[in-house]
């Protein structure tokens, strides 16, 4: 649970940076390339070539692909049919997607941990609803398949780490995670990046290279690690921490406005679905002895 905690921390700070240094500043696809590489360059030199299963290592490849490519590329493009607030309602639901992904995988349906992400949805959106203006269909279409791949991809590490044991510690294999995600990001910022916003202050370089070597390259890694040691429910729940963490670091940090009576229910609510998964799992049948 640590590294979960860690990390929501970690992406806490990153939503604050992007919004204040970043975005309409910095061209969104190169922010992306630059970041995975980044991070590509941290872990390819500790990068296993040989000896593992082929499975595994084709499974990292596809979970980088699908968050940091699909993912990434539908989120940008939201932006350009979404108000911000809709942009952040819509992406309440990524716990949803985490439950169901891994009770489809596993064949099995578990009414608790659907209950818990449920429940952690409704505190996401009492912190982040706002009215719908506007033409949004178009974007929340995008947003949903943001939400699934983001979600797929920490399902798929979760379970090939479970399926395929392995000698070698996973920092000597997550190289292979960047390098899925780079096959997307590189074509993506060729095709339709813009080469005139490229960063031009030391700031908006300081927050790529920030953004690269902790929210992305160390805060993925420790992401992974410690989906493998919670239940898919908790994992599911995590998904949503990072809402009330960002609204706190930007109240703290750059002093804007927030419904703070809004934000204390939602974190009470998210907070209490935790405990909702743990009650589940306790009343959960025990495995059969084999």
């Amino acid at each position: 649970m640590r590294h979960l905690i860690i990390v929501t921390v970690l992406w806490a700070f990153s939503f604050s940076l992007i919004g204040e240094y970043l975005a309409g500043k910095v061209d969104s696809d190169f922010a992306v390339l630059l970041r995975v590489l980044i991070a590509a360059a941290v872990f390819l030199p500790l990068t296993v070539w040989r000896g593992l299963p082929a499975r595994l290592v084709a499974g990292f490849w596809l979970a980088g692909a699908l968050q940091f490519g699909v993912t990434y590329l539908c989120l940008y493009r939201s932006f350009s049919v979404l108000t911000v607030p809709e942009v952040l309602l819509f992406t309440v639901l990524t716990p949803i997607y985490v439950t169901l992904l891994d009770d489809a995988l596993a064949r099995r349906f578990n009414r608790w941990a659907l209950l818990a992400a449920a429940v952690a949805v409704g505190g996401g959106v009492i912190i982040r609803f706002q009215p719908l203006e506007g033409e949004y269909l178009t974007g929340f279409l995008l947003l949903q398949l943001a939400n699934a791949t983001f979600a797929a991809g920490q399902v798929l590490c979760r379970r090939l780490l479970q399926q395929h044991p392995v000698s070698q510690p996973l920092h000597r294999f997550f190289g292979h995670f960047f390098l899925g995600a780079l096959l997307l990001a590189l074509p993506s910022y060729l095709i339709f990046g813009n080469p005139a916003r490229l960063p031009h202050t030391a700031m908006q370089w300081g927050v790529l290279v920030y953004m690269g070597l902790f929210a992305t390259a160390l805060g993925m890694y420790w992401w992974v690690k410690g989906s493998t040691r919670v239940s898919a429910g908790t994992l599911a729940i995590m998904n949503e921490l990072h809402v009330p963490a960002g609204l706190l670091v930007n109240v703290l940090i750059w002093n804007r406005d927030a419904d703070l009576p809004r934000l204390a229910l939602g974190g009470a609510v998210i907070l209490a679905s935790l405990w909702i998964n743990r009650l589940g799992r306790s009343r959960l049948p025990a495995p059969a002895a084999a």
